[in-house]
């Protein structure tokens, strides 16, 4: 009777769940929040949760969406409280909306990354920043469940940027501990917008294709988190991908 689209957060430890263990926590979350939801027929029955360019593994995510059918309407706002309240910390539901026209997954065709780089200086990341742009295709290598396929990186980067990592304010009681661009430490900020393509380029293919044109090796594992996901505009902009439900349900 009714379709809500979530938007959920992938944080702290919890970032390097698996896509079937975040699955699962939500269909555990499902069943103790009492929320109404429908499933699917046949012999096993599972409840109606779709998925939309999930996060990789190891990777944080401040914007990712799955699709929840009820069998009776609710209140979005409703959802997300009763929703969170029943996740591990750590999963954290941060919006809804009652689904209106186009599918979720046409509102989503690009992802805003934001990288930690770990003792590499600003200055050097932005020299191998500036030689990946100049770059016509930069092809990349990846193991995938299909066998070895070739990225090239490249041609999905939109846009890139390097920055600094921003001053560090004190840490107040109940805040996530600050991360190594917080502490003062040699660290370089990468922010990417990458189009999603198939396979999808994720941060560490960005990482390879640094490594193939000038040889950046972070000395220490880089922390990617996903800041968002949408449309691209002509002005290379992200649209929310739940702009437009909250629009209609409200006309």
């Amino acid at each position: 009777m009714q379709r809500i689209r979530v938007r959920f957060a992938k944080r702290g430890r919890l970032r390097f769940l698996s896509h079937r263990d975040v699955a699962r926590s939500f269909e555990r979350a499902v069943r103790r929040a009492g929320v109404p939801v429908a499933h699917s027929h046949g012999f096993s029955p599972h409840p109606r949760l779709s998925w939309i360019g999930a996060a990789p593994t190891g990777a944080a995510s401040e914007a990712e969406y799955l699709e929840i059918g009820l069998t009776r309407p609710v209140d979005p706002a409703q959802l997300v409280a009763e929703l969170d309240a029943a996740l591990p910390d750590g999963l954290d539901v941060l919006d809804a909306a009652v689904a209106e026209g186009a599918p979720l997954a046409e509102r989503i065709d690009a992802s805003r990354w934001s990288v930690e780089l770990p003792g590499v200086a600003p200055e050097t990341a932005r020299a191998a920043l500036a030689a990946l742009l100049a770059t016509e295709s930069v092809v990349v290598e990846r193991v995938t469940p299909s066998g070895r396929r070739e990225i090239d990186v490249r041609a999905a980067l939109v846009e890139a940027d390097v920055a600094a990592p921003a001053p560090s304010a004190p840490v107040r009681s109940g805040v996530t501990p600050p991360t190594m661009a917080d502490s003062g430490a040699v660290c370089a900020i990468l922010t990417a917008v990458v189009r999603q393509t198939t396979p999808a380029v994720r941060p560490d293919d960005v990482l390879g294709a640094l490594d193939v044109v000038a040889g950046l090796k972070p000395p220490v594992p880089a922390k990617a988190t996903r800041m968002a996901q949408g449309r691209l505009d002509n002005r290379g902009r992200l649209a929310d991908p739940l702009g437009s439900d909250r629009v209609t349900t409200q006309v």
